[in-house]
C-alpha cells in the first residue's frame, strides 16, 4: 500500500473531517487518571533492591562455581591430565544451562499465572539448596563415581531454578519502574550480577590466599558453597515481603477492572502458556534468543572464563588472574547505572550497538593485550571488553522485558533468554577450552566474540525501540499526579 503524501491527507481533513477525527481517535484513543499507573518511589526501590539482592545471591551460588573450576576439576573427576579435569568441569558447568529452558518453560508460564513474586522465592530457594547440598558431596576420592553423579544432579537443580529467575527479576523490575526511567532502575539487576560474582570472586580469592591451594583442594572450596544457605534466607525473607507488580495486579483484576478505551491495550487475563509464546510470539522470541545469546557469549567470556583463560593459558595463579577480574568488574559497578541513565535518554538500540561494535572492534586487540602478560596489558585488555560488555549490561534488563507484551512477558523471556543461555551462554567455557586444545590457537575467545557480536548487531536491526515507552499491554507508568495529569491532556 503506497503511503498517503500531505496534499491528500490535507484533501481528506478538508472533506471528511469527521471520519479522519475518527481514525486519529481510534489510532490514539484518549487516557483516563485511572488507566495510567502513578509509581510509588518508595516501593520501586524496594521492588528493585529486593529482586537486585535477590539475583546478586543467584549469581554469588553460580559465580562460586566458575571461580572454582579448576579445584572442583581435581576434587570430583578422576586424576589424567589437567585439560581432561577441566574439560570436565566445565562439561558440569554446562550441564546446568541444559536444563534452563525447562526450568523456564516451567517458571516462566507460571509467573504469569501466579504472580512473579511467588515464582521468584521459589527460585530463590531451589538455588540455595542446589549450592548448599553441592558443599556436601564427598570427593571422587571417597566415593568414586558417585560424587560426580551428585555434583551433576545439584547442579541440574541450580540450572532449573536460574530458569525463572532472571525473566522474573526483570520483569518485576520493568513492571514497576516508571517509563521514562526504566533502564536507570533496570541496570541494578546487573549490578547485582555484578556483585554476586565480585563476591564470589573476593571470598575465593581471601580463602585461597588464607588457605594454600592444598588446603583449598582437601576442604576449603566447599565454605563458598555452604555459604549461600543462610544468603538463600535472606533473599527469600526480602522477596516475601514485596507487593505484585502495579502491571501485574492491573492484569490479574482486569475482570473487574473497567478500563476506558484508552487502556484497552491490558490484557483481560494471565493464562501466559507455551502455546501461546512459540505459536503467537515467535518472532519476538527469535529476536530475545539471537540478542541474548550474543549477549551471554560477551558475558561469560569475561565474566566466567577469562579467570580460567589467565590461569591455564597464561600461567598466572588462581588468586592473581581473579584480582584483576575483581578490579574490571568493580569499574563496571561505578558505570553501569549510567549506561542505564544514558538508554532512558539516547535509547536502548543505541547503547546495544555501541556494545555489539565494542566487542567486534575491540576482541583481538584485547586479547592481544592480555597475551603480553603484564599486569597493565591484562588489565587494559579485561576493561576494553569489560566497558564494551557494560553497555549491554546497563541496557539489557529494560530492553528485554520491553520485548514481549504484558500478559507473556515473565514466559516469553524466560524461554527466550534460558534457550539462549543454554545454546551459546553456559557453553561458552566449554567450546572455548575444547577449541583451544584442539587448535593450540590461544586467540579464539577472540573470535567467537567477535562472532557473537555480528549477530547481536544484525538482531538489533530488527529492534523496536521502546526507551521511554509503556510496556506493551501495560497502562502508562509515570511517576507523578501532574506527569499523569500532562498525559491525559496530551491525549485529550
Amino acid at each position: 500500500m503506497a503511503p498517503v503524501d500531505a496534499e491528500t491527507e490535507s484533501q481528506a481533513h478538508t472533506r471528511h473531517p469527521t471520519l479522519v477525527r475518527a481514525a486519529e481517535r481510534r489510532k490514539n484513543p484518549p487516557l483516563r487518571p485511572a488507566d495510567i499507573t502513578i509509581t510509588d518511589e518508595a516501593a520501586v526501590k524496594r521492588a528493585v533492591k529486593a529482586a537486585s539482592l535477590g539475583n546478586a545471591m543467584e549469581w554469588f551460588d553460580f559465580g562460586i562455581y566458575s571461580y572454582l573450576a579448576v579445584t572442583i576439576g581435581h576434587v570430583f573427576f578422576p586424576s589424567g591430565s589437567d585439560t581432561a579435569q577441566l574439560l570436565s568441569s566445565f562439561a558440569t558447568f554446562a550441564v546446568a544451562f541444559l536444563v534452563r529452558p525447562l526450568g523456564g518453560m516451567v517458571f516462566g508460564p507460571m509467573g504469569d499465572k501466579v504472580g512473579r513474586k511467588k515464582v521468584l522465592a521459589v527460585t530463590m530457594i531451589m538455588m540455595a539448596i542446589g549450592t548448599f547440598a553441592i558443599g556436601l558431596v564427598p570427593s571422587y576420592a571417597t566415593i568414586g563415581f558417585w560424587a560426580p553423579v551428585l555434583l551433576i544432579l545439584f547442579r541440574l537443580i541450580q540450572g532449573f531454578s536460574t530458569g525463572g529467575e532472571y525473566g522474573g527479576a526483570s520483569t518485576f523490575i520493568a513492571e514497576y519502574a516508571p517509563d521514562k526511567r526504566r533502564g536507570f532502575f533496570g541496570s541494578f539487576l546487573e549490578f547485582g550480577t555484578l556483585a554476586g560474582y565480585v563476591g564470589a570472586a573476593g571470598l575465593v580469592t581471601a580463602l585461597t590466599a588464607t588457605l594454600g591451594s592444598d588446603t583449598m583442594q582437601d576442604w576449603g572450596w566447599r565454605v563458598p558453597f555452604l555459604v549461600a544457605g543462610p544468603l538463600g534466607l535472606v533473599g527469600l525473607y526480602l522477596r516475601l515481603r514485596l507487593d505484585e507488580s502495579p502491571a501485574f495486579q492491573k492484569l490479574a483484576d482486569s475482570t473487574t477492572y473497567k478500563a476506558s478505551e484508552g487502556a484497552s491495550a491490558v490484557e483481560s487475563s494471565a493464562k501466559g502458556d507455551l502455546k501461546r509464546i512459540f505459536s503467537k510470539h515467535l518472532s519476538r522470541l527469535i529476536v530475545c534468543i539471537c540478542l541474548v545469546g550474543a549477549y551471554n557469549v560477551a558475558n561469560y567470556m569475561l565474566l566466567s572464563y577469562m579467570p580460567t583463560y589467565l590461569s591455564d593459558e597464561m600461567h598466572y595463579s588462581e588468586s592473581h588472574g581473579l584480582l584483576l577480574l575483581i578490579a574490571t568488574m568493580v569499574v563496571l559497578m561505578l558505570v553501569i547505572s549510567q549506561v542505564g541513565r544514558l538508554s532512558d535518554r539516547f535509547g536502548r538500540k543505541p547503547l546495544l550497538t555501541a556494545g555489539m561494535l565494542g566487542f567486534l572492534a575491540l576482541s583481538a586487540p584485547a586479547f592481544l593485550l592480555v597475551k603480553q602478560g603484564s599486569v597493565a596489558a591484562v588489565l587494559g585488555g579485561m576493561l576494553m571488553l569489560g566497558l564494551s560488555l557494560v553497555c549491554l549490561l546497563g541496557t539489557m534488563s529494560s530492553a528485554l522485558p520491553a520485548i514481549f507484551p504484558t500478559q507473556v512477558r515473565y514466559g516469553g523471556l524466560a524461554v527466550g533468554y534460558n534457550l539462549s543461555a543454554s545454546l551459546f551462554g553456559g557453553t561458552t567455557p566449554l567450546i572455548v577450552t575444547a577449541l583451544i586444545s584442539a587448535t593450540g590457537t590461544d586467540m579464539l575467545p577472540a573470535y567467537y566474540a567477535m562472532g557473537a557480536a555480528l549477530i547481536g548487531l544484525v538482531t538489533i536491526a530488527f529492534m523496536k525501540e521502546t526507551a521511554q515507552q509503556p510496556l506493551e499491554g501495560s497502562p502508562p507508568s509515570v511517576e507523578t499526579p501532574q506527569e499523569a495529569a500532562e498525559l491525559v491532556a496530551a491525549r485529550a
